[in-house]
């Protein structure tokens, strides 16, 4: 489905899809903290999404600031957006291509967590260009940094998304499908893609987040239930001085973060150390100035007026009613 279709349309296809993720539940839960007040969190299974809950988890923290954690690990953010919608969730964890849904007063961003540079426009062996795609079938998440890219690289190459034949997929469905060459191409990120890579050794990589970095930044960030904030914010503070302290251990120790995002993922850490080759990380100095000085305003900024052009927004909140940057800052003193 093209960014062009109509959101009402997106947004029941999204609904329909968390109804069946949640029944299913996702993927496996975990809870850490005893006796505190209780917290339920989604995240992604990658370093992006994991690293600072695997921390928080080890390292007490969230006993240590009177919580208890329920986690769950999700497939994309549109999911987890849905989910605090829902009263599934408190809060989530979502890539930069969801961040039009926070723009649309779906959630609150509580904190931004790291720039990424692990999404791709891939194709198969054979395919060099962006003009070569055209007529032929691009999957796609939908609604997230996978669509994100690829609508980027279309635009750049001087095309539009009608110029291919976009297929809606989950990320697992994209594997299995590029990799029996049931797909072109995708819209799609790391470390998913080197399973992929491993599989057709001669993918082609055609565009990079870094192809945009005068365009646009790719902010990743943990979101929170609009009445979480609203109605629980000493609650919301709690959670924050638990992310700060876990985003201070990372930049400090970020090896022992690879590793204990492998042990709480199950998977090998050369994986996951692959995975966070594609992120810039940032630490909580760092995202306090950002925030003070309004550029983390200007990165959100910058990507509504992407979604404006891309047609998925027609009005988007300004930043500062959705990025609780007062909150984030606050929670450190």
């Amino acid at each position: 489905m093209p960014l062009t279709t109509s959101r009402r349309g997106f947004t029941a296809a999204v609904a329909g899809l968390a109804a069946a993720a949640l029944l299913t539940g996702c993927g496996s839960d975990s809870s850490s903290g005893k006796g505190g007040e209780k917290v339920r969190i989604g995240y992604i299974g990658d370093f992006n999404g994991t690293s600072l809950i695997a921390i928080a988890d080890a390292k007490g923290l969230w006993a240590k600031h009177g919580l208890s954690a329920e986690s769950k690990v999700f497939t994309n953010g549109p999911l987890q957006i849905q989910a605090l919608g829902t009263d599934n969730l408190d809060l989530g964890y979502i890539g930069p291509g969801a961040m039009w849904l926070p723009a649309s007063g779906k959630a609150k961003v509580i904190a931004i967590n790291t720039l990424g540079n692990a999404d791709r426009v891939i194709a198969q062996p054979g395919i060099t260009s962006m003009q070569q795609l055209k007529g032929k079938t691009v999957a796609v998440p939908e609604g997230t940094s996978g669509d994100m890219i690829l609508t980027l690289a279309l635009e750049k190459a001087g095309m539009k998304k009608s110029d291919v034949k976009t297929v809606p997929m989950d990320p697992s469905t994209i594997v299995s499908a590029f990799s029996s060459k049931k797909v072109d191409a995708a819209g799609f990120w790391y470390p998913a893609a080197a399973t992929i890579k491993k599989q057709v050794p001669g993918m082609v990589e055609l565009a990079k987040n870094s192809d945009f970095a005068d365009q646009v930044s790719f902010p990743t960030a943990f979101v929170a239930a609009n009445g979480f904030v609203s109605k629980q914010p000493e609650k919301a503070k709690k959670v924050l001085a638990v992310l700060r302290e876990a985003i201070a251990y990372r930049s400090a120790h970020t090896d022992e973060a690879i590793k204990l995002t492998a042990d709480k993922l199950g998977i090998p850490e050369a994986q996951v150390k692959a995975d966070a080759a594609n992120v810039e990380l940032l630490d909580v100095n760092k995202l306090d100035a950002l925030t003070k000085d309004g550029t983390i305003d200007k990165w959100l900024k910058s990507m509504n007026d992407y979604f404006v052009q891309a047609g998925k927004l027609d009005h988007p909140l300004d930043p500062k009613s959705y990025y609780t940057g007062d909150l984030f800052t606050g929670a450190g003193q």
